[in-house]
């Protein structure tokens, strides 16, 4: 009976083997969109695309025009040919995961790149960064010290804050950046490195991370050779990693490097799929993916938080360009480099004048917000006149507050530089600001 019972078992197996794989046919390649035709996908599903060497190219479905599948490859596409078998994909394995991926270095699909072995973990990691209900979310309540003088004091980031830092090229983005992560008092910082130059990947780990802020890091990179689908998916990839450990109740610190970046691999989608341009060259959908990105991030209903500091490049140091004012207007805050500071020798290059948290009120107390104001004052009124000091306009005595900005600003000055090695914590820098706007 139990043979029996065994053979029925095992001819009942059989008929759920799939006796044939549905393919469908590569029929174009265009530039970096392919084309299928022969099989129904959907878009977003995830696909494999025969090469000529026997290998398999991973690729996603981004579109479709009738019976014309589109597809994105994750990685550059190399020995195809026409004809080619296009298998959909069966259910990738969850990515998993825990503290093990503390100081370690992976790609925008999860997969280590630094040699150390494979990853793993304890909890299952979403393949997409969940959006938070706006009323379950935590408010702004706390500073978050992040070691930098002029930012501490000035722009008070709070802990669940979206913060832009926007500049143009060569302003010292990154270097300021490797400052906050060493400094943070985070517990966890993600780091992502999305459409850099690939010799900066492993420059910003050995000098601008160092040892003590890879210890509690996750790096995920996608340089400029990485397809703009790569692009996309480290983007969205940093999110969902700093949301499981802010929901496992951690303050996290969010660097994203850049955002401009993240928009570009989106232009390069949508136009190659015939979406029409709309701004200097950028198609409305790369307007519409900021602000769920960044919608993201922030805190949400647990006890942990995430903060999160986008970089924004600024193109020949436009302050108005496209991407710069979408970002500015969706984001808690702005941070304005100025490249006329840097070439003076000023580190870190902040424009506190341009500047602003947001949400700076709110985690502060007034004394700290009226010194602030006071010390943003005196630097105003000093640039104002500094023209007129070489041509003798400027007349000692004539004016009281003049008089303070020109006697402080040596002070001022000092307070808003900062060695890349020096750590200022924000007690320390509240107690210096004080001190100033009392001189």
């Amino acid at each position: 009976m139990s043979d029996g019972s065994a053979l029925d078992r095992a001819l009942k197996s059989i008929e759920q083997i799939s006796l044939a794989r549905v393919a469908g046919r590569l029929v174009r390649v265009n530039g970096i969109l392919l084309e299928s035709i022969g099989c129904a996908l959907a878009v977003g599903q995830r696909c494999q695309i025969e090469e000529s060497d026997g290998g398999l190219l991973d690729a996603q479905v981004v579109g479709f025009n009738r019976d014309v599948t589109f597809l994105m490859p994750f990685k550059t596409p190399a020995g195809l040919k026409a004809g080619a078998r296009v298998f959909p994909q069966e259910k990738r394995a969850d990515l998993t995961i825990g503290d093990g991926w503390l100081g370690r270095v992976i790609n925008g699909l999860g997969e280590p790149i630094d040699g150390k072995g494979r990853l793993g973990g304890e909890s299952v990691l979403a393949t997409q960064p969940a959006q938070i209900h706006p009323l379950t979310r935590q408010p702004v309540s706390q500073p978050l010290d992040v070691g930098v003088k002029a930012i501490n004091g000035l722009l008070t980031i709070g802990k669940g804050q979206r913060v832009g830092l926007m500049a143009g090229s060569g302003v010292g983005k990154s270097v300021l950046l490797g400052m906050i992560t060493r400094s943070t008092s985070a517990e966890v910082v993600v780091v992502g490195l999305i459409g850099e130059r690939g010799r900066e990947v492993k420059e910003f780990i050995d000098h601008a991370l160092q040892a003590a802020g890879m210890a509690k890091s996750v790096v995920v990179a996608a340089p400029a050779d990485e397809s703009p689908l790569m692009r996309i998916k480290a983007t969205e990839l940093c999110h969902a990693i700093a949301a499981h450990y802010r929901d496992s109740g951690k303050d996290v610190l969010l660097l994203v490097d850049s955002l401009t970046r993240y928009a570009m691999a989106q232009r390069e989608i949508a136009l190659s799929l015939g979406e029409p341009p709309a701004t200097k060259g950028y198609p409305p959908s790369a307007f519409g993916i900021i602000p769920k990105l960044v919608e993201s991030a922030g805190n949400s209903s647990s006890s942990g938080s995430m903060t999160a500091i986008y970089t924004v490049l600024a193109e020949g140091d436009d302050q108005q360009d496209p991407i710069v004012d979408c970002a500015r207007a969706v984001l808690d805050g702005h941070i304005v480099l100025s490249r006329q500071l840097a070439e003076a020798g000023h580190y870190p290059a902040i424009d506190i004048g341009q500047s602003i948290s947001r949400c700076m009120s709110q985690i502060t107390g007034k004394d700290h917000q009226q010194a602030a104001r006071t010390l943003k004052q005196l630097q105003a009124d000093y640039m104002a006149i500094k023209p007129l000091i070489p041509l003798g306009g400027y007349v000692p005595g004539a004016d009281a507050q003049a008089d303070r900005a020109v006697r402080l600003h040596p002070a001022i000055d000092n307070f808003l530089r900062q060695q890349t090695d020096e750590c200022a914590s924000l007690a320390l820098s509240l107690a210096n600001l004080e001190a100033l706007s009392r001189a």
